[in-house]
C-alpha cells in the first residue's frame, strides 16, 4: 500500500516554501518534557501527494519544513539535506531546509 504525504506550498517573502509531513502524523500530539506539539492539518493544509510529487516539490522549493521519517529519509536520500540537521521531538523527526544561492 502506497503511503502519501500531506503538503502545503506558499510564497513566503518571495520564496517558495513547502510544508510536508508523513500523512499518518496529521493530528498526532507529541510531548517531550514541557514541550507539546500537535501536527496540525491546518498548517500542512491537506493536499495529499504521492512520493514523486513530494520529492519534485522539495527539489524546486526554496524553503521546506518537513515532519516524519519517510519524507525526511527521502530528502536525505536525494541529497537535499544533511542527516545531522534532523531534530527529534518525542521520537518524530523534524527538518528545515533553506536553499541559498550566491
Amino acid at each position: 500500500m502506497a503511503q502519501n504525504y500531506i503538503m502545503r506550498s506558499m510564497k513566503f517573502e518571495g520564496a517558495l516554501m513547502v510544508n510536508v509531513c508523513d500523512e499518518e502524523l496529521v493530528g498526532k500530539r507529541l510531548v517531550e518534557g514541557r514541550l507539546s506539539i500537535t501536527i496540525d492539518g491546518r498548517y500542512f493544509n491537506g493536499e495529499v501527494v504521492n512520493e514523486q510529487a513530494a520529492v519534485r516539490m522539495l527539489k524546486s522549493c526554496d524553503i521546506a519544513n518537513l515532519v516524519g521519517q519517510r519524507i525526511i529519509s527521502k530528502a536525505v536520500k536525494e541529497n537535499l539535506a544533511d542527516p545531522r540537521a534532523v531534530r527529534f521531538i518525542d521520537g518524530v523527526p523534524f527538518l528545515m531546509i533553506y536553499k541559498f544561492s550566491a
